[in-house]
């Protein structure tokens, strides 16, 4: 399984395999000679293998029989270095301890773009399961080529071809000559989900270990030989202090010492005198200011029909503040010039992105720049991660040669790193007299919800360089994906409906992707309405969404859930009360409906 190899300290593909020990071969899925002739498929593999088709990319197996698999996305503490591996070992047919599973890294990976949206197993799950089920009918082929029998006399188990007459060739003895390339085909032979073994079943998540014993398991325990440490501050020469970086007002000290770097940046800020400008709304005033700043209206949706007349409206609003991440560790970075080549630990939840918009920032070729992620200590969004990486990159460059380490503190991630954006709903609906909605209006209130790497401009000390780089002009994310929006559009059947999306370019504060972007405000919203519009109709919640949902499985999810919690059974007591939601992820994702029970 993965471990301390992910370090990733190796600097080449290249490197790697020389310092393996293992020959890591390719697989070809078609004869030689078929092979020459063969074109790109005319229909793409799925999942991310339609970006990066060739199976080498995902799977390798090397002489000695162990495999690495390879993935574009990040751990963030979602599990997904578990569920992977899983995967892989039950389409190819060893045991998950035979895997080493290498995440995000620009120099060995896929580019996978960001890990968000929840679209890792979506994405690179299915690449994997898909390589993994095509590298072992090319293993099983070249098992009935060697043993002289059909394929259908063979089956992947443990890490070898076992035949039914007995005998047994391990992985490694099959890949220890030198195979063709090839693209992955559009169809995989899977497995059936009735044999699954390890797919599907309990296994404990290989990240936790380190996590409870104190052993590295984030960036923020990352140590190298010869490393130092960097507040992002400057100041006058104090002990343990190497360097005064200074490029434009972008000032930073680099010391031998944690501690000794601590103590300078807070010597200077003791003196320094800083240019401020009142640009906050009041608090009080956060929502007005939101509603009256200048916005795009953007119409998600316009339904209109032919209904009986309404005989009851409603209205309500909701509220969001501005939020922060409050991830457990304030964010990290490790940057280390070496032999002309910028290498970057980093936390960040997209390393090709992160690596694009520093090469902008430091005017070096990508190919001289490589980020490695490892996991920091909470994010689930973009926080101030890629923007201590760029510290890293900064203050590397600023001391070639020895690692550099750049910490920021606690003050310093909440002043600065993006917040989750403040919304603000309003909902009005019409019921008829027989409790119907007929008529619904829904209006949203947000900024953008990712302004995410991709440019220079998007990592905040690009913004104080004598040369700085402006962030983009913030962008809506458009649906089906959506940002500010994200499920604005109701699940329900509505035959008159329309939802606007409020747009807000300018902010008053830095601002991005936080947990499920636009998703929870707006579905918040909508069932709090829902359950308004129950009550007025004098219907009880549960019904009152059956009534208005077409979906089978949308209706099947609400009855499960009511069943398992012993809705229609249930007494209310004095402090005690219920309630109950329905969403589907996007409006194309997973279902959730969720009763539950709460004491006041």
């Amino acid at each position: 399984m993965s471990g301390g190899k992910e370090l990733g300290l190796a600097v080449s593909r290249r490197g790697f395999l020389a310092a393996s020990g293992a020959l890591v071969v390719s697989f070809s899925l078609l004869p030689a000679t078929r092979l020459l002739a063969q074109q790109a498929p005319a229909a793409k593999p799925p999942g991310s293998l339609g970006n990066t088709p060739m199976l080498d990319a995902w799977i390798r197996i090397g002489a000695d029989g162990g495999v690495t698999v390879f993935t574009g996305k990040a751990e963030l503490g979602q599990g997904i270095k578990t569920a992977l591996i899983q995967i892989a070992a039950e389409q190819l047919g060893v045991q998950p301890a035979r895997i080493n599973l290498i995440t995000a890294d620009t120099s060995r990976t896929p580019d996978e773009g960001f890990t968000a949206g929840s679209r890792s197993m979506q994405d690179s799950g299915t690449a994997i399961m898909n390589a993994a089920a095509q590298v072992r009918e090319i293993l099983l082929a070249r098992a009935a080529e060697r043993l002289g029998v059909a394929v259908d006399r063979l089956q992947a188990q443990d890490g070898a071809v076992l035949a039914d007459d007995g005998r047994r060739i391990g992985f490694g003895e099959l890949v220890a000559d030198d195979l063709t390339r090839v693209r992955a085909q559009p169809q995989s032979k899977l497995k059936d989900p009735q044999s699954y073994t390890v797919m599907g079943k309990s296994m404990p998540r290989i990240d936790i270990p380190a996590k409870v014993t104190g052993n590295v398991a984030y960036v923020q325990d990352l140590r190298l030989p010869g490393m130092v440490h960097a507040p992002t501050d400057g100041v006058q020469k104090l002990p343990g202090v190497l360097k005064i970086v200074r490029d434009g007002s972008y000032l930073a000290v680099i010391a031998e010492r944690e501690y000794q770097a601590i103590v300078a940046m807070r010597a200077l800020a003791a003196v320094a005198a800083w240019e401020e400008r009142a640009g906050l709304p009041a608090p009080s005033q956060l929502y007005e200011f939101l509603r009256s700043t200048p916005s795009n209206a953007i119409v998600d949706l316009d339904r209109r029909a032919s209904v009986n007349r309404g005989a009851r409206s409603l209205e309500a609003s909701y509220r969001r503040p501005y939020q922060i991440h409050g991830a457990i560790g304030p964010s990290c970075a490790v940057g280390w010039l070496k032999d002309d080549l910028l290498t970057l630990w980093t936390h960040s939840q997209g390393v090709y992105p992160l690596r694009k918009a520093i090469a902008e920032m430091l005017r070096m070729p990508e190919e001289r720049i490589r980020c490695i992620h490892l996991e920091g200590s909470g994010c689930y969004g973009h926080n101030a991660a890629d923007d201590a990486a760029a510290d890293a990159a900064l203050l590397a460059r600023a001391l070639p040669g020895r690692p550099v380490r750049v910490q920021w503190m606690r003050e310093q991630e909440h002043a600065w790193e993006p917040y989750g954006p403040a919304m603000l709903t309003e909902a009005k609906a019409t019921l008829d007299s027989g409790g119907n909605i007929v008529g619904w209006e829904y209006d949203v209130w947000s900024n953008a919800h990712s302004t995410r790497p991709g440019n220079a401009g998007s990592l905040i000390p690009s913004w104080h360089l004598a040369m700085p780089f402006a962030p983009a002009t913030p962008q809506p994310i458009p649906l089906p994906e959506g940002g500010g929006d994200r499920n604005a559009i109701p699940f329900y059947r509505l035959p008159n409906a329309r939802v606007v999306h409020h747009f807000i370019p300018a902010m008053p504060v830095r601002v991005s992707a936080l947990r499920a972007l636009g998703a929870y405000m707006n579905v918040f919203s909508i069932e709090s309405f829902i359950d308004e519009l129950a009550r007025a109709a004098a219907l009880d919640p549960v019904e009152f969404r059956l009534r208005h949902l077409d979906d089978a499985r949308a209706r099947d999810a609400v009855a499960a859930a009511a069943t398992r919690f012993g809705w229609s059974g249930y007494a209310r007591t004095r402090g005690r009360g219920r309630g109950f939601a329905f969403a589907r992820y996007k409006n194309l994702g997973a279902y959730l409906a969720l009763a539950v029970e709460v004491e006041v």
